[in-house]
Order: C-alpha cells, then sequence, then structure tokens
C-alpha cells in the first residue's frame, strides 16, 4: 500500500488543480501513447515465422495506409527492396498480405474459390452503386453466367459495328465541344476525356436511347454515383452521408431509365435494330431456365457502364497527356494511318485499326505505365501455403496483387519509367526482358463465361488474370484505339511551356487516374478547316 500511495497521491494532488478536459485529455494521449508502444513491443517481440513478414508501423488499425493510399507503387516496391515479394501491411485494421511478380500474380489472381474471394471484398463498395443481384452481389456461379452473357455480347461482328459508331462521337465532340472552339487552346485533359467516353461507351455498348440522355439529366446522375467510389465507403458503404445519398437517389433514376428503354423495346413489334448489349441481355437466360430480369438487366448495365467508363476515360486522358510530351510520337501516329490507310484517310473500320501497329503500341504502352487498378484484392477463406516458402496465410487475411508493379519493374522492362511505344517493335533494345514469361498467358481455361487467358506469368497484366479478368479488354483496346487515331488526324497536343513530363497520379479512387488539373495546349490541323466527316475523314 506504501508504494501504491506514493503513487496515487501525486497524482491525485495534480488532478485536483485540473479541468476535466484537461484530465480527460492528457488520458486520452496516455492511452494512445499506450496502445503505440503495445503495438511496437508485439511487433519486435511476437514475430511469426511462418506468416510473411509484417512491415513495421507505428499506429494500431491504422498501420501502412496512408503511405499505401499516397502512392501504392512506391510503398509496394519500398517493401519490396525490405521483405522481399511476400509481405503483409495494416490497412485500416485489415492484415493484407502482398505477393508481388510474375508469381505472385498467379497465386492470388489464379486461387481458388475455396481459398481466395473478391465478394467479400468488392460488394460493400459496388453493390450500392450497380444495384443488387449483379456482380458481387451474387454467387460467383452466377457472376461467371453474367460475365458469359455479357461477352457474347462483345463479338468481333459487335466490335466491329461499334467502330463507326464511336468515331462519330469522337469527331463530333472535337466539333461541338465548347473546349475545342476556335483553332487552338488548352484544356484540362482528365475532365474533357472523362466526359467523351461517357459518350463513346454509351452509344456503342448501351443504345442511342442511353446515349441520348447523357446531354441532360444523366450526366448528373452519373457523377453522383461516381461518388460512390469513395475511398470511405470501403467501410461505411451504408452511411447516411451526403455524397452516399445521392448516390442511392442517382442509382435508382439510372435504373428507372433503363427499366423504361427494356418495357419499351419489349413492346408487341418492336425490332431489334442494333447490336447493342440491351438487346442481347434482353434475350438471354440463366442456365437454370430463368430470363434474366430486367431490373437486374438494368444494374448489369449500369455496371458495364461504370466499370469501362472509369477505365478508358483515364487509360485516353494518359495517352493525351503522354504525347502531349512526345509531339514526334504524334505525328508518326497520323503519317502511319497515310501510309497504311492511304494518304486520303479513309473512314476508320475495325480491321483498319488491327493494321496500325504504333497506334496499337501507343495504348499498349500507356496501360503499362498507368493501369488503372493498381490493387486487385481477395478475401481469403481458409488458410493458404504460399508456394515454394514456408508462410501459411491465416484466413483473417487479406491477400492483395499488384499486375501494375510488374510492368514497372526494371527486371521486366529496361527504362521502365520511360514512356516508349517503340519498345514493342521487334528487335527493340527496350523490349520486355526474358518474353518467353510472355507465352505462360497463353494458358486458356474456362470459368463458366468461355475461354480466357488463365495464366499470370506475363509481367504485362492491366486488365488482370483468372476468373475475374476483365471481359471488356477487347472493347477497351477497340475504343482506346479509336479516340486515339481519330483524335490523331484532328488535333496536335503538347505540353504548356515550361512545363516538363506529366502530372502525378491520383490513387485516392479505386481507379487510379491522372491528377486534376493537366492541362494541356492544343491546335487543330491545317486540313481542320476543310472539316471533317462523321468518320473522322477530311473532307
Amino acid at each position: 500500500m506504501g508504494l501504491f500511495a506514493a503513487i496515487v497521491e501525486p497524482l491525485l494532488v495534480q488532478s485536483s488543480y485540473r479541468s476535466l478536459a484537461a484530465i480527460i485529455g492528457g488520458g486520452l494521449i496516455s492511452l494512445i501513447v499506450l496502445a503505440i508502444v503495445i503495438n511496437v513491443l508485439s511487433q519486435i517481440l511476437f514475430k511469426n515465422a511462418n506468416e510473411p513478414p509484417l512491415v513495421f508501423h507505428w499506429l494500431p488499425y491504422i498501420g501502412s495506409t496512408i503511405a499505401y493510399g499516397i502512392d501504392p507503387y512506391d510503398f509496394f516496391f519500398r517493401c519490396q527492396r525490405k521483405y522481399g515479394d511476400i509481405f503483409t501491411f495494416v490497412l485500416l485494421g485489415k492484415r493484407t498480405t502482398v505477393c508481388l511478380g510474375p508469381k505472385g500474380n498467379e497465386f492470388i489472381l489464379n486461387g481458388k474459390l475455396s481459398h481466395v474471394n473478391a465478394e467479400e471484398i468488392y460488394s460493400p463498395l459496388t453493390t450500392p452503386v450497380f444495384g443488387a443481384g449483379v456482380v458481387y452481389d451474387c454467387p460467383n456461379a452466377k457472376l461467371m453466367e453474367q460475365k458469359k452473357m455479357v461477352k457474347f455480347g462483345l463479338t468481333a461482328e459487335s466490335l466491329r459495328s461499334y467502330v463507326p459508331l464511336i468515331v462519330d462521337e469522337a469527331s463530333e465532340f472535337a466539333k461541338r465541344s465548347p473546349v475545342f472552339r476556335g483553332s487552338k487552346g488548352t484544356f484540362n485533359v482528365p475532365g474533357v476525356m472523362a466526359e467523351l467516353t461517357i459518350y463513346t461507351a454509351s452509344r456503342s455498348l448501351q443504345g442511342k436511347e442511353v446515349r441520348s440522355k447523357f446531354d441532360s439529366s444523366f450526366a448528373e446522375l452519373y457523377h453522383h454515383l461516381d461518388m460512390g467510389f469513395s475511398p470511405i465507403n470501403f467501410m461505411l458503404p451504408w452511411a447516411p452521408l451526403p455524397h452516399n445519398r445521392k448516390r442511392d437517389y442517382a442509382q435508382r433514376k439510372m435504373a428507372q431509365t433503363y427499366m423504361e428503354i427494356i418495357r419499351a423495346r419489349r413492346q408487341p413489334g418492336v425490332k431489334k435494330d442494333s447490336d447493342d448489349m440491351i438487346w442481347n441481355l434482353m434475350s438471354c437466360a440463366y442456365k437454370n431456365g430463368t430470363q434474366v430480369p430486367d431490373l437486374e438487366i438494368a444494374h448489369m448495365m449500369i455496371a458495364l457502364l461504370m466499370a469501362g467508363q472509369h477505365s478508358s476515360s483515364s487509360t485516353v486522358a494518359w495517352i493525351i497527356l503522354r504525347l502531349a510530351t512526345r509531339p514526334e510520337i504524334l505525328e508518326e501516329l497520323l503519317a502511319e494511318q497515310r501510309a497504311v490507310l492511304g494518304e486520303d484517310l479513309p473512314p476508320l473500320t475495325y480491321d483498319a485499326l488491327q493494321c496500325l501497329q504504333l497506334n496499337s503500341q501507343v495504348v499498349k504502352e500507356t496501360l503499362r505505365l498507368h493501369a488503372p487498378i493498381h490493387s486487385m484484392m481477395r478475401k481469403v477463406k481458409s488458410p493458404i501455403q504460399v508456394p515454394d516458402t514456408g508462410y501459411t496465410i491465416p484466413s483473417s487475411h487479406v491477400v492483395l496483387a499488384a499486375p501494375g508493379v510488374t510492368s514497372k519493374s526494371a527486371v521486366h522492362f529496361p527504362e521502365p519509367d520511360t514512356w516508349e511505344p517503340h519498345r514493342w517493335d521487334v528487335d527493340s533494345p527496350l523490349a520486355v526482358l526474358n518474353p518467353e514469361n510472355q507465352d505462360a498467358d497463353d494458358e486458356k481455361v474456362d470459368y463458366g463465361y468461355g475461354l480466357v487467358s488463365k495464366g499470370a506469368g506475363s509481367p504485362y497484366l492491366p486488365f488482370g488474370a483468372g476468373r475475374h479478368r476483365c471481359i471488356g479488354e477487347a472493347f477497351a483496346y477497340v475504343q482506346l484505339g479509336t479516340i486515339t487515331a481519330t483524335f490523331v488526324r484532328i488535333f496536335r497536343f503538347r505540353n504548356l511551356d515550361g512545363v516538363q513530363g506529366v502530372v502525378g497520379t491520383d490513387y485516392s479512387s479505386l481507379f487510379s487516374r491522372p491528377l486534376n488539373p493537366a492541362v494541356v495546349r492544343w491546335e487543330k490541323r491545317e486540313t481542320e478547316e476543310k472539316g471533317y466527316d462523321r468518320n473522322g475523314r477530311v473532307s
């Protein structure tokens, strides 16, 4: 009692002279300090050799969240140098195990359903945006059926029909947008490209009725729905926050709009007049014979629009920004079109795009450096052994693959931070190292929606791998290639005076994108005086 009294009595004397707020504040500070001390000691004294190394962090629960959120790739590379390809970090209280490199991509992206699960990670974020019963708000088997339905709406014949629609939208946008009035000026690339890709994606994939609505109320609804991807919604997707209330209203209104279009098309005597996705889904049924409900079609259309527009708008913005730093590549692209397609620049077609090698390489190189999604996560369902290691990842963890790390690594690409479309030329000194690994991506498997590449051995995986590989990959290449080829005919781009390189990357959302603002100069080519027809052809 003597020792206890000696400790407590001075504290009681001190507290008698302090306000209640000061006492509470001091207590909270003491608790925080104690929590930090316990957290640090636990990392030092209780290491588990059977689990991947834990990235050191001071704050419990917060862990490495801030460093990861500011720049995931910088965080990954720093941890890789210190811990190797496999390590665990604390992300908002959740232990997240990162597996880097081709082996890590293969391990996670081709993980068994009994081992890893994507639905539990993404459903809280995506379901309020897309709607119930689709994508991650349904069993994996049903998702695979939905992907099969969508995939068969993306046939080569459909893609052929989309090219002139995308050309038309891009050409008309260059004429009518207030941003491009006159013969030269400046514009904020991310915002303008986001608007353009909404038009191209909606017109080609979703039909003329949907496209017509984006000139008015749909644009605002889309913006409110887009806010549903705010990072806070990973934790609080149903919180009664202002942006969530707007998200929910926008989701209901957009679903209602799609339902009205579907009901109108189902009226007696209405004939199919296009190859858009709504018509495709309206004729689809699940394996058990159940016709896809109209509400699920509406929700799938919202998912298609949101997923496709985000990745394409980000990538095409990066393409413009990169071309502005390399005007000689821009001129090479136009020269390629003249050499391959003809001096009179005939209308762009799907088959013509396949012949434009440099145009394709610009898209490919941009995706290498600026993959739309930097992290692909799965919830661990049962303890899994990491091949060729002594590590076992417990079921309390989340696992994370980052294919963008391999595409940015000097192990696989010489001068990886250099944007150089010609690295994809035959015999280029900057070509991918160990090209035999590219063949690992040739293995095909049917997860329930047709054959897709299974292998994750390639260092270039901008669209993922395995059962959750992006089914819109072919459409993305068509859309990006068509917009690039069309704008090359109309514009020259260059950086503002005194500006070197490109802006940094905004990692604050589920999708990576250029930091705002990202302004470049534009100038219409001399031939613009003659005008362009609806196919982007000089007239």
